[in-house]
């Protein structure tokens, strides 16, 4: 059957080459997408400081939710979804990172204990379409599917992981095998210019099923996606190890959560426009919230009290509200901390690397503190040592399950190898930041012979 081609609404994609959206998904799509919350996605790189390391990571939250909402689409088709139940997964993937910050993640390193994380700002800005002006303009340009109140709190309830509906239509937003991770593999992958996070994406839909269980229906794979599966939480390793966790690029976001942390402390001293700017506000306010937390206030009182107030800000902040400043404070003649980090930010002065061993951790964290206690004019920034964990694949998180030919259903880690290797075990990225200026300090070097005698990483 040859379908007309003006139903069809294409997007050029440099990762899933001609998006076809037919014209009824367009028109879900297409209000949120309009919209100036959404839009602001498009001033948010997808990976932070990435790109100072892979130069072609400029890519962005917008492209990425565009991309995870078509792969929705592709799921969706697959297993056989209702209309009704495509477009509510749909709008879901579409709108599933909203509350993104600036530089995404690693704006979330500057409260403590990343107490609040992207994820809870999302319901502030998807309130933005509850409201009977959006719903009445949503539902004009959708007449036979509209969206409601409820249906609305549906796509919330999914992308906040606490939908009450089908679980098939949740584990598409949100699972270890959901939308949103099929396309950022391939979208970084692709823009940082590797192949670590390249896997087989149409046999993997092609492998997707609905599987019964007593929970009700989840979304899985037949026997025949096990392959493309083991080769896709590989991908999620690699990505983790080479790219999400560089330790370069970790290096950069440090240095510009510290950046913000000490303008936030000291903004009494900044220059005035800085402080009158949104982004001067904004880290007035998380300095304040960050003081009251270690002064052992209430913390949810606290949290909720932070967002509500300062979600008007937060919605209007993107990647070039840092930039400007960071530009602004490299110029300064000034000399305290802010300006120093914002000129190795600005000029890209990358501060050198010792790789660690896990093992070393304990003994790095006393020999710094012994360093710190005895070189005071040397900052805490210009010598630290950072470490993140990851984790390739959870059995305790929903593992990913597998129906074979005979209609059995087992979960992934009792069939591959493979998996039952990688399941549940943390990795962890650690090393040695040493800002360039200080590296060849006698005492700088005393530490570093403790792990390195003769070679500095680069």
């Amino acid at each position: 059957m040859t379908t007309h081609h003006n139903m069809y609404h294409v997007i050029k994609d440099p990762v899933h080459g001609t998006m076809q959206f037919t014209g009824t998904e367009d028109k879900w799509m297409k209000p949120f997408i309009d919209s100036p919350s959404f839009q602001r996605l498009r001033h948010i790189k997808q990976l932070g400081m990435g790109d100072f390391i892979f130069p072609g990571a400029v890519h962005t939250r917008f492209n990425h939710c565009i991309g995870c909402c078509y792969v929705a689409s592709r799921i969706a088709e697959k297993i056989g979804l209702a209309e009704e139940e495509r477009q509510l997964v749909m709008i879901a993937c579409l709108l599933h990172d909203m509350g993104h910050g600036p530089f995404s993640h690693a704006f979330e390193d500057l409260f403590q204990q990343r107490l609040i994380r992207h994820e809870a700002w999302t319901p502030y800005f998807l309130a933005e379409y509850r409201t009977d002006y959006f719903f009445h303009f949503y539902n004009q340009q959708n007449p036979r599917h509209h969206l409601s109140e409820d249906k609305f709190r549906e796509v919330e309830n999914m992308i906040m992981h606490r939908a009450t509906g089908k679980r098939v239509l949740a584990d598409i937003v949100s699972s270890q095998l959901d939308a949103d991770r099929l396309d950022y593999l391939l979208r970084d992958s692709h823009f940082c210019g590797v192949t670590y996070g390249e896997f087989d994406f149409r046999w993997m839909i092609h492998s997707m099923t609905i599987i019964e269980t007593k929970q009700g229906e989840r979304l899985g794979l037949t026997h025949k996606g096990i392959g493309v599966v083991e080769h896709y939480l590989m991908a999620r390793r690699l990505m983790a190890r080479n790219i999400y966790h560089h330790h370069k690029k970790l290096a950069f976001e440090f240095f510009l959560v510290q950046l913000l942390s000490k303008l936030a402390k000291n903004l009494d001293r900044t220059l005035p426009d800085i402080r009158t700017s949104r982004l001067g506000k904004f880290l007035f306010a998380a300095n304040q919230f960050n003081q009251d937390i270690l002064a052992g206030k209430n913390i949810t009182t606290l949290r909720d009290d932070f967002l509500r107030d300062q979600y008007a800000i937060y919605r209007e902040l993107c990647d070039y509200d840092i930039f400007a400043v960071i530009r602004q404070l490299a110029e300064s003649l000034d000399t305290n901390d802010a300006v120093q980090l914002a000129k190795r930010l600005h000029y890209r002065q990358m501060p050198r690397i010792l790789h660690l061993e896990p093992g070393d951790i304990e003994r790095a964290e006393i020999l710094l503190q012994n360093f710190h206690a005895d070189n005071k004019s040397i900052a805490d920034w210009q010598f630290v040592l950072i470490k993140t964990p990851h984790q390739s694949y959870s059995i305790d998180a929903d593992p990913i399950l597998i129906e074979n030919e005979r209609n059995i259903v087992r979960p992934l880690e009792d069939i591959s190898f493979m998996i039952q290797a990688l399941s549940n075990h943390a990795e962890e990225t650690c090393f040695l930041s040493i800002d360039s200026e200080i590296m060849n300090l006698k005492s700088v070097q005393k530490v570093l012979r403790e792990f390195a005698p003769e070679t500095i990483a680069n």
